[in-house]
């Protein structure tokens, strides 16, 4: 009788990987991400344990918003205070924190629990091509090909 591998927190081998945003579109970029923060691309992922790597995204300045998406796309949040809605389209919150734009993009493709916020933890993402991670010798992955 076979089983099931099971991965354990403790055995799980962890990669960086850095990805140039340069002219990708957001919701590819943001997908192919998503996939490697939670290790959907090993063969012992295991959807309870965290088994996904490292990644860096670099230049994320120059994403590409297709369409309308730059003047159409807006993002909301709340103040908590009476009428405090505040809106911004997702080009003004490109030039704005293009940080902020991308871990936005992949939060929202993770688990929406503990698991996937620590997932979300490992995400890095800088506006140009500097980075602080040297130490660690990312691999640069070329998601042009996963897309």
């Amino acid at each position: 009788m076979r089983t099931t591998y099971m991965a354990k927190a403790g055995e799980v081998e962890r990669k960086w990987y850095v990805v140039d945003a340069t002219d990708v579109p957001m919701g590819r970029l943001s997908a192919v991400v998503a996939s490697i923060l939670r290790g959907k691309n090993k063969p012992t992922f295991t959807p309870h344990v965290d088994t996904g790597d490292f990644v860096i995204v670099i230049n994320a300045d120059k994403v590409k918003l297709t369409g309308n998406k730059a003047s159409d796309k807006m993002y909301h949040h709340h103040t908590g205070f009476p009428g405090g809605l505040k809106s911004i389209s997702a080009g003004a919150l490109r030039d704005k924190s293009s940080r902020k734009l991308i871990e936005t993009s992949v939060k929202g493709m993770l688990p929406k629990n503990t698991l996937g916020r620590q997932q979300l933890s490992k995400l890095h993402v800088y506006g140009d091509e500097n980075h602080v991670h040297q130490a660690q010798k990312p691999e640069v992955l070329d998601i042009t090909n996963l897309i």
